[in-house]
C-alpha cells in the first residue's frame, strides 16, 4: 500500500506559485516516492521530520507510520527552506 500525501497551506501556496514545468516534476516526484518513501527521505536532523531533495527545491515532511501518511510540512527553494 502507497503512502497518502498531504500539504500544508504554506506548501501547496508555494507549489502553486511555480511555473508550471516545475511544478509538474516535483508533483512527477512525489508520486514516485509514494511507493517506497524511504528510499527517497532522509532524516532531517534538527527535528522529527524528513526532509527531501527536488533539484534546487526541498520538502521538510512529517511521516505518519501507522496510517501511511506524508505530510508535507514546508516546501521551498534549498536555501531558504533550513532558516
Amino acid at each position: 500500500m502507497s503512502y497518502l500525501i498531504k500539504w500544508s497551506p504554506q506548501a501547496s501556496s508555494f507549489i502553486d506559485g511555480l511555473q508550471k514545468d516545475i511544478s509538474e516534476r516535483i508533483l512527477r516526484k512525489l508520486e514516485e516516492i509514494r511507493e517506497n518513501p524511504f528510499r527517497y527521505l532522509k532524516h532531517y536532523e534538527s527535528d522529527e521530520g524528513y526532509k527531501l531533495r527536488i533539484g534546487n527545491y526541498r520538502a521538510i515532511i512529517d511521516v505518519d507510520f501507522q496510517n501511511k501518511i506524508l505530510f508535507i510540512r514546508v516546501f521551498d527553494k534549498r536555501g531558504r527552506i533550513y532558516k
